[in-house]
């Protein structure tokens, strides 16, 4: 009898999910909103006969037949959760700036307490999120980007002792390991005021963490179907955890010791930490020197607690490390396969540098204007962040229709998807650094042009990240002419990671040049 009833439990069950999926997946139909056809449980995530699809292959799949219809927006389905996806540029403005008081959060999973390496800039919403912002601000400064610019510089030595190790014996380079670990050299030094040196040494705790945290692995998957299936409430309240306990213990503790030490020994360095430092003692950021590590202004209400300035430190890790090195990766690759651009950049580093003696001074890199306009057309060809995320924290009525946004609804950007429509882009998988001299600027619709995000929740690091990424592309094309190896797949595919990312490995060939 007991069996019985125990299989009547399950059939109800299976019935009632399956019940509830199907009315789920009617959710835009009954708004009247244009989606594509989702499958059973995986949503838009696999087509009508079973193809499982990227996310990036699933949204750029809704995004074409969308605008084909001449749509302004769009639904979607993340396994059994329905998402926004705006395509017209004048809504894009509405829901990035003009009605930012709406969309203010990504939407993203935090919990300080349980999770407190989740509680960073990036993660924050509401009053949480501005207090924050309005105190790290003005660590990226152009005056705090000179203080912490020969740091970059620096590391640069390894950099070029490396390439130029490979091109003595004539052997092609990964450059996406190699400028992986560039970047974390410098992030490591300039947030942590740690010489990583995993140029030397690519077995460094920093450089295992920071691959591990983007690797598309089994456990990041499974955090995002309990994240797309769970109220937040419901995780929070269970105690799920993002960041493994061994990352957390790690980067906490090397935020404990660094400041511990510095505080103790009254050792000042110009980097990022020191700017934490004076954030946890007084509140604010005052200046650039020693006495500003002492904190006797100190406001125990306004200073940032050590797990908060260990969220900050490891978010400035994890994404600065990550989407430079992926920027000036990108702009390799493209430069190998456009020799004349390349030219064109390598004349414009040494016009440049002959004026300033020949060093690489920040006034130099912003001297140069076509370095600029390449980073620039990388980053619109191959935006970092490829899928921007807002969650709706009060009603919004889609203006010139009768839907309504509810409050708690993701909305997703296909920032990917616009950067490489030819509507604003023409022939967009072309790679023309032109597209951003200061006529094509102009005749663009606004928020056409996405890779940092827009609006008050502009990335705010992305003068540090361009300026990272410039250093290593001067270094690397004032003494080099990268030409593409065999060993790279073409056409390339992207990673499933949240950070854009080539799948393979990257392979140049190098050829020394005369300085």
């Amino acid at each position: 009898m007991g069996l019985i009833v125990l299989v009547y439990v399950l059939i109800t069950l299976v019935v009632a999910l399956y019940l509830f999926v199907k009315w789920r997946y009617t959710f835009w139909k009954n708004k009247n909103v244009f989606t594509l056809e989702p499958t059973f449980l995986t949503g838009n995530l696999k087509t009508p006969n079973g193809e499982s699809l990227t996310p990036i292959k699933a949204m750029a799949r809704l995004y074409k037949a969308a605008k084909a219809r001449g749509e302004k927006y769009a639904g979607f389905y993340v396994l059994v959760t329905p998402q926004f996806i705006p395509l017209d540029p004048e809504l894009l403005k509405c829901i990035l700036q003009t009605n930012f008081d709406h969309f203010t959060n990504h939407g993203f999973y935090v919990n300080e307490e349980g999770d407190p390496l989740s509680g960073h800039l990036f993660n924050l919403e509401d009053d949480k999120w501005r207090n924050l912002r309005a105190k790290l601000t003005p660590t990226f400064t152009s005056g705090k980007m000179k203080m912490m610019f020969q740091t970059m510089v620096d590391c640069t030595k390894g950099l070029e002792e490396m390439l130029n190790e490979c091109a003595a014996v004539n052997e092609p380079v990964d450059i996406k390991e190699v400028l992986g670990r560039f970047t974390t050299d410098i992030i490591g030094s300039v947030a942590f005021g740690i010489e990583i040196n995993s140029m030397k040494n690519p077995d460094t705790d920093f450089r295992k963490y920071g691959k591990y945290i983007f690797e598309a692995n089994f456990r990041q998957r499974l955090n995002l179907i309990i994240l797309n299936t769970f109220p937040r409430w419901f995780v929070k309240a269970v105690g799920f955890k993002l960041t493994r306990k061994e990352i957390e213990s790690f980067f906490i503790n090397v935020v404990k010791n660094t400041v511990e030490y510095r505080e103790k020994n009254n050792i000042y360095r110009k980097d990022f930490m020191h700017l934490l430092i004076q954030l946890k003692n007084m509140g604010k950021v005052l200046g650039d020197n020693e006495e500003t590590l002492k904190g006797n202004h100190k406001n125990v209400s306004e200073g940032l607690s050590l797990n908060e300035i260990s969220a900050q430190a490891f978010v400035f890790f994890i994404a600065g490390f990550e989407t430079s090195a992926t920027t000036m990766t990108f702009a390799l690759l493209e430069l190998a396969q456009n020799q004349d651009i390349q030219e064109k950049l390598r004349q414009e580093i040494k016009h440049v540098l002959k004026k300033h003696d020949d060093k690489l001074t920040y006034d130099a890199i912003m001297e140069m204007s076509y370095l600029d306009k390449v980073i620039s057309e990388t980053l619109r060809k191959h935006p970092p962040v490829n899928q921007l995320p807002r969650g709706c924290s009060k009603d919004f009525q889609v203006p010139n229709s009768d839907l309504v946004i509810k409050s708690n609804m993701m909305v997703t950007i296909p920032v990917l998807d616009i950067h490489n429509d030819p509507e604003y882009y023409p022939n967009p998988e072309k790679f023309d650094p032109e597209r951003f001299n200061e006529e094509n600027i102009a005749s663009r619709p606004p928020c056409t042009y996405l890779p940092f995000g827009e609006g008050p929740r502009t990335c705010i690091g992305l003068r540090f990240g361009k300026l990272q990424a410039k250093v290593g592309l001067c270094s690397v094309l004032s003494g080099f002419n990268v030409t593409l190896n065999e060993k790279t797949n073409l056409p390339i595919e992207y990673s499933r990671n949240f950070v854009l990312t080539v799948k393979d490995d990257v392979w140049l060939n190098l050829e020394r040049l005369n300085k």
